[in-house]
């Protein structure tokens, strides 16, 4: 039997790791500013993936972990209020990297070419489809549950509730002066 380390599994969070260390391995003011965060963990979030459930490693690395997560990092932003999620807020803001030359460094030009597409398109037709579901839940709710008021029926019924009150207002003054 060896000693050497066993090679890790190819998985979500082995993959993401590989990409985040390729690109921190060229800037290594970002890999200075994780440093300080060695043994911390964090949560990745993406969209058809389980929960990644990450560390920082020795010298400003990303590894596989089971550390409690001290920030939750998704699409939609970095969430948490420990010193590690403002970390990665700022480096979410300031590290810029071009995916589709980081996997190009992996698969090749054209294969990066056409699964960079291929993801952007997806995400297009997601937010599309979120916004398409919406706007019908939307018309279902106003228009066949009535559990919801347009505004312009709203703004209408305001109005009528103003003439009723000052009709009120008028019969009052009315039946005082009798």
């Amino acid at each position: 039997m060896s000693d050497a380390p066993t090679p890790a599994k190819a998985t979500p969070a082995v993959a993401f790791c590989f990409l985040a260390n390729s690109v921190l391995a060229r800037e290594k003011w970002a890999r200075e500013r994780l440093e300080p965060f060695a043994g911390q963990g964090f949560e990745v979030r993406l969209p058809l993936v389980r929960p990644l459930l990450l560390v920082i490693a020795a010298g400003g690395r990303i590894e596989p972990g089971q550390a409690p997560a001290a920030a939750l990092v998704s699409p939609a932003g970095v969430a948490g209020d420990s010193a590690l999620a403002e970390e990665l807020r700022y480096l979410r803001r300031h590290l810029r990297p071009d995916v589709e030359e980081e996997l190009s460094r992996v698969v090749g030009d054209i294969a990066a070419h056409q699964l960079v597409g291929t993801a952007r398109s997806f995400m297009r037709w997601q937010r599309d489809a979120l916004a398409r579901v919406a706007s019908s839940l939307a018309d279902y709710a106003a228009d066949e549950r009535g559990a919801l008021v347009r505004r312009v029926e709203l703004a209408d019924l305001g109005a009528r509730v103003r003439e009723l009150d000052e009709a009120l207002a008028r019969l009052e003054n009315r039946v005082g002066r009798l």
